[in-house]
């Protein structure tokens, strides 16, 4: 199973695709490599960047992850 991942960090926007073998690519709201992997948490962690500092947005970022959200 492929992926690949456009990234606009001015935007904050993730927009993730699967490679679909002789028929191109579909979008993707959750990845399918690293599953459970929600793109909607990559953009808020690329949004908390821009006013958090990044060890925290790390840590929040892990700590969603794991399923216990601050």
């Amino acid at each position: 199973m492929s992926e690949y991942w456009v990234v606009d960090v001015q935007k904050a926007q993730v927009i993730a695709f699967k490679i679909i073998a002789n028929r191109g690519s579909e979008r993707l709201t959750e990845s399918q490599v690293l599953p459970g992997l929600k793109v909607a948490l990559l953009e808020e962690g690329l949004r908390r960047s821009r006013q958090t500092d990044n060890t925290e947005v790390g840590n929040w970022f892990l700590e969603e992850v794991r399923g216990n959200p601050q």
